[in-house]
């Protein structure tokens, strides 16, 4: 029989009583996070729970608790082994020790330093079998033994499982326990400890449905058909149907069902047939500078390190002006449609024409930072930094003689004759260097070998576009496929830095559940472009009355075709790049302030909440760009009313003032047929 949601909160002893009071009786309680990203980077789950760490350990104190699977290699450069302060935990980890698998207690080395519970999948793997049976018995789930990740989760689940067993025995009535799992690789921790009646509360949250990202990898119309799919057939036909269950019966065994974001509470319903009972965004844990000016000098020194690289990349054909170039980006996960990498290369090419049409002498330097199979470095890549240093080395050398030349005389009291303070040889020199900057061929597209160069998505669209770095193109391609670190001998940045470097983040997503990286932007005071079928996209829409004042731009591909998304993103860029110099500071102060918004301390506190426009004139193309693309580069004094301290201290006060329910923000007027909750 299907294991069914016949268990309900109040049926169990020792769950979580009903209070009154406005503070969580946190001493009360004892709260488990489980997550197969606990010390365990594989993608952006990791980046949830190590955000939010900080708040929920100054919350929980030690009464908070992660939970996943152990690897040595990170257990050793992660975590800190120590004792369990609580002696039921103890005995709980001692019941598994003693029966032979391996338990692992320690603090998580990240900000707030959680206690973290680390179970040896390895150690117990002699119970999958009988595990395995008793998943059949209980709800009809069985796992193939060939798919060895869904045999890992079904053996972190069991011993998790048996771990709140024994603590709930050793407990009694108190404290209480709550449980919250993170996607279906935690499910079958959920599942057995309800049909075991473990007197628990659990709570399970999904970041993106499994269905719904194989579903839009395979290019179908995924958001108007949402009520049209058989969804066993097409689990099945993706041989992904036991994971499907695994995951759906974690949801329905769930107390409280919660997912990221609007879009993807939609999809559950349909994917998983459970409304979610409350959507929890993601947060950031951000750190506020004391200045306005910190951030924009990041921006600049940062900026300044992708203007060398650019110099190397492009070598031989440095024709534009670094000091009239955008660098706009794209990273994440190599998912060519979902990250809607296909509409932002068509957007580009229309860019470029855009450009080249109205003669605008901006350029645009895109990198694509998306990871690929890849062999080596490319040896052009390599040979144009090589160029560039070899350059700066002997510029700096006539620079030295020239400056010794130059104080020599000066100190005796002469005007040195500048035709001859260069020497026969130091001509020699700066010739060579210049003949070694003649290169034959194009920059290239890429920065590394891409092993299927033929079939590869982003280098096939790249040819069919026409985007090879030519001298008349205005917007140019950089496609690297590797994620960014500081130890690269080609660009070497972290990527905190790199996108601080950066004018625009461009992230046209079609499946993104929440989507940090613009929210990674937007902590960091830059510019980015989302949709409105990412959860950060809703959410901006839901609480900024007018984003792309403050630097968020959300292209419409829910309810546009994708033609007309396209034209959207591209009139959004082409917009971007008419902007001043001092506009582009404006929006990034703006941009920047947004972070409360997505901070962790505060976002409990936006239901209902909605972010005022800019109190001056924002920088919209009705507003602010100027008419022509043939504008002046000088700035006008009088082009935008703008006062940052003033406007500052009003974002700051609409966002840190404690909401209420019924009552309706400064500087927001409540709307018609608007209610109180």
């Amino acid at each position: 029989m299907p294991l069914s949601r016949s268990l309900s909160l109040t049926s169990l002893s020792g769950v979580l009583p009903v209070w009154d009071e406005d503070e969580l009786p946190v001493e009360d309680l004892l709260l488990f996070e489980v997550a197969w990203e606990v010390t365990n980077k594989v993608g952006g789950i990791y980046t949830v729970i190590q955000s939010k760490a900080k708040i929920t350990v100054d919350e929980w104190g030690e009464n908070f608790y992660m939970m996943g699977p152990y690897f040595e290699h990170n257990f050793k450069t992660q975590v800190e082994g120590c004792d369990p302060p609580n002696p039921a935990i103890r005995k709980a980890m001692d019941a598994l020790i003693h029966n032979g698998c391996q338990v692992h207690f320690g603090r998580w080395l990240i900000e707030g330093s959680p206690y973290v519970i680390l179970f040896d999948i390895g150690s117990a793997a002699w119970n999958l079998d009988r595990w395995k049976g008793e998943l059949w018995q209980t709800c009809n789930i069985g796992l193939p033994y060939h798919d060895r990740e869904a045999n890992d989760s079904l053996i972190l689940g069991s011993l998790i499982a048996w771990f709140f067993k024994e603590l709930t025995d050793n407990l009694g009535d108190k404290p209480n326990v709550i449980g919250h799992f993170h996607e279906w690789q935690a499910g079958p921790g959920l599942i057995l400890s309800r049909s075991r009646k473990i007197p628990m509360a659990t709570v399970f949250t999904t970041h993106a449905t499994l269905l719904g990202r194989y579903l839009c990898a395979g290019n179908v119309d995924f958001y108007n058909n949402l009520d049209k799919f058989d969804i066993d057939k097409e689990a099945g036909d993706r041989q992904i149907y036991h994971r499907y269950c695994l995951e759906r019966a974690a949801v329905h065994c769930a107390h409280v069902f919660t997912t990221v974001s609007q879009i993807t509470a939609v999809e559950a319903k349909h994917m998983l047939h459970r409304k979610p009972d409350v959507v929890t965004p993601n947060g950031l844990n951000v750190k506020k500078f004391s200045a306005m000016h910190e951030f924009q000098n990041l921006h600049s020194t940062s900026k300044a390190r992708i203007q060398e690289f650019v110099r190397g990349h492009f070598y031989g054909h440095l024709d534009f002006s670094l000091d009239k170039t955008l660098f706009f980006f794209i990273a994440g996960r190599y998912e060519f449609s979902n990250k809607g990498a296909d509409i932002f290369l068509e957007s580009l090419s229309r860019l470029n024409y855009l450009l080249r049409v109205h003669r605008n002498d901006m350029t645009v330097v895109v990198f694509l930072i998306m990871p690929a199979k890849t062999n080596n470095f490319n040896v052009e890549s390599l040979k144009g930094q090589a160029v560039r240093k070899q350059l700066w080395d002997t510029a700096h050398t006539v620079k030295e003689k020239f400056g010794k030349k130059l104080y020599d005389a000066l100190l005796k009291g002469q005007i040195p004759d500048m035709n001859t303070i260069l020497d026969r040889d130091d001509f020699t020199i700066m010739k060579r260097a210049i003949y070694a900057t003649q290169r034959h061929s194009l920059p290239p597209v890429t920065t590394h070998n891409v092993l299927d160069d033929s079939t590869d998505p982003i280098l096939s669209n790249v040819r069919r576009i026409g985007l090879f770095n030519s001298r008349n193109d205005r917007v140019k391609i950089i496609f690297h496929p590797e994620f960014l670190s500081s130890t690269s001998p080609l660009l070497p940045m972290d990527y905190e830095d790199f996108v601080r470097g950066c004018n625009l983040g461009v992230f046209p997503s079609y499946y993104e559940p929440w989507g940090y990286t613009p929210g990674e932007c937007s902590v960091m005071g830059i510019p980015s472009v989302t949709t409105n079928l990412s959860g950060f996209g809703c959410f901006m829409e839901e609480h900024v009355s007018d984003p792309a004042a403050y630097g968020i731009y959300i292209v419409d591909r829910r309810f546009r075709s994708p033609e007309e998304s396209c034209n959207q993103l591209t009139q959004f860029m082409f917009t971007f790049c008419q902007q001043s110099r001092r506009q582009r500071i404006i929006q990034r102060n703006r941009t920047e302030r947004l972070s409360d918004l997505l901070d962790w301390k505060y976002l409990g506190r936006t239901e209902g909440f909605r972010y005022p426009r800019p109190y001056s004139v924002p920088p919209s193309p009705s507003a602010s760009i100027h008419s022509t693309p043939h504008h002046s580069d000088v700035e006008e004094d009088d082009d935008e009313p703008y006062d940052e301290d003033e406007e500052a201290e009003r974002d700051r006060l609409n966002i840190k003032a404690p909401f209420v329910l019924g009552t309706v923000p400064e500087g927001k007027k409540k709307q018609p047929g608007e209610s109180g909750n």
